[in-house]
């Protein structure tokens, strides 16, 4: 590639989707002055969008303020790969973590959010390029193969057999050529977004009921307590029941820090080729991901566009965030040679954007969630890039905590169950660079046909080895929950 791709501002997503009046507007300045109302949220991603929703859903006169630094969507929830589904992926590592029973209700209960969200842009008039189309997991190398029995089985032993279908390299073929996929996995249960104009229509749909929003307000100190107080530079934001909703830039409060990290991940996306599309015979329009742990995320657009992103590229010690997350060049160019790899005939179609961005993760993949101890004070973090479809079970979660209601969902065993801490931070940063550029070496060597040596399959594997849900298994087949997409 002569020119590294363009970085674009946001996402190529948000510029699309900023480009349309429906999405654009209304303005919502920053907060003037000193506000008091019943709920406060902090973030104006996906989850706290969600809360805010299922507050109003359940009390309508509740008087919501949201607080975002940036715009509405501006972070991970107007970046993603728009990757729409529950948590049918990871459902070997969330029977092992939370048990059949539990793990069962949260699969039933995410498994919902795709056609849920479908159904609420069909109801609101958002038009957020929704595609119930399921999903392929595909393997690019033997090692992949070997744990298909594994997964097949844990599915039977829940009852959910039927929501896997394992296909032949032939049959994976027919649905996408390329000379990297040999076998793979069909999920039905999952669809896509332009993610982008899913937080733009939410944002439209929040103000229309009265939520009052204000972007451009960035929260220089919060205190918890009753009530909660929320400092802005231009102002005070004064409630009974708080929800933080900040993603990655929640990992350096003291409440979270032991809790969460950070990692990157990088899109890049091409100029229309329907033509192109067709001739690959990917005319379904699944969402694909390969088995990697430093996996390959992508999928089509409307307009013949490929959306192509990896997870797990660091671009620091992740001991804070900075635009290197953004857009690193290298970076960029890196996973613009994956996709012509992956498709070679695509070698002559422009690359028109690149981006990326922070991910907080978590020690078991899974979200959580969670009351502080003032008791006034809420939390929905650890996505771990699988936020689209989540958030919108979140915003159910959240809501419910705030309101005090003891119900189904703050029973759930992601709200119950505490998750796993992380090591200290002398540790912690370095240790995770190292495990993560050993990991990328054990795929990229895998794929090329070649093998890892001890040193670089012991550090890849050892958070593993140490209980987390993160990085390639110590089986055969890497969990599909040990990677960091944004999808």
């Amino acid at each position: 590639m002569k020119q590294a791709p363009r970085p674009a501002r946001r996402s190529w997503w948000m510029e699309e989707a900023l480009s349309h009046p429906e999405f654009a507007g209304p303005e919502s300045p920053p907060l003037r002055g000193d506000t008091k109302a019943d709920v406060v949220i902090l973030g104006g991603g996906y989850t706290g969008m969600w809360t805010a929703y299922f507050l109003k859903e359940r009390q309508p006169d509740l008087d919501v303020v949201l607080l975002e630094t940036d715009i509405c969507g501006g972070g991970p929830s107007g970046r993603n790969g728009g990757f729409c589904d529950g948590w049918w992926s990871h459902i070997e590592d969330v029977a092992e973590t939370y048990g059949d029973a539990d793990a069962m209700e949260l699969l039933m209960v995410g498994g919902r959010s795709p056609t849920e969200i479908g159904q609420w842009c069909d109801r609101h008039g958002v038009d957020a390029w929704f595609r119930y189309a399921g999903c392929l997991g595909v393997a690019t190398n033997p090692n992949h193969e070997r744990g298909w029995d594994e997964l097949l089985n844990v599915a039977r032993r829940l009852g959910v057999g039927h929501e896997f279908e394992v296909l032949s390299r032939d049959d994976m073929q027919k649905r996408c050529a390329s000379p990297t996929f040999r076998s793979a996995v069909f999920m039905p249960d999952a669809g896509t977004v332009q993610p982008a104009r899913l937080a733009r229509g939410l944002r439209r749909v929040l103000i229309e009921r009265g939520v009052r929003i204000f972007e451009g307000t960035p929260v220089t100190r919060f205190r918890t307590g009753k009530p909660a107080v929320a400092e802005t530079p231009g102002g005070t934001a004064t409630a009974g029941e708080a929800v933080v909703a900040l993603g990655a830039w929640a990992t350096w409060w003291r409440e979270f820090k032991p809790r969460l990290t950070v990692r990157g991940s990088y899109i890049v996306v091409t100029a229309p080729a329907p033509d192109r599309i067709e001739e690959l015979g990917w005319t379904g329009g699944e969402s694909i991901y390969d088995e990697r742990s430093s996996l390959h995320y992508l999928r089509t657009t409307p307009d013949g566009r490929i959306a192509f992103g990896m997870g797990g590229l660091q671009p620091n010690l992740a001991r804070r965030i900075d635009d290197r997350y953004d857009y690193v060049e290298r970076y960029a160019r890196r996973v613009a040679r994956d996709l012509v790899r992956m498709f070679p005939d695509l070698a002559d179609v422009p690359i028109e954007a690149a981006w990326g961005g922070p991910i907080n993760v978590s020690g078991l993949t899974m979200p959580f969630y969670g009351t502080m101890r003032s008791g006034n004070v809420h939390y929905g973090l650890g996505y771990t890039g699988n936020g689209v479809g989540p958030s919108y079970l979140g915003g159910k979660i959240l809501a419910a905590l705030a309101l005090h209601a003891n119900d189904g969902f703050t029973r759930l065993a992601v709200v119950t169950k505490k998750p796993k801490r992380f090591p200290p931070e002398v540790i912690r940063s370095p240790g995770m660079f190292a495990v993560n550029a050993a990991i990328r070496r054990k795929d990229d060597l895998e794929d090329a046909g070649g093998r890892a040596g001890p040193l670089t399959r012991f550090v890849a594997t050892l958070p593993r080895r140490l209980g987390y849900k993160l990085g390639p298994s110590l089986a055969a087949r890497p969990s599909a929950t040990g990677r960091t997409p944004d999808r």
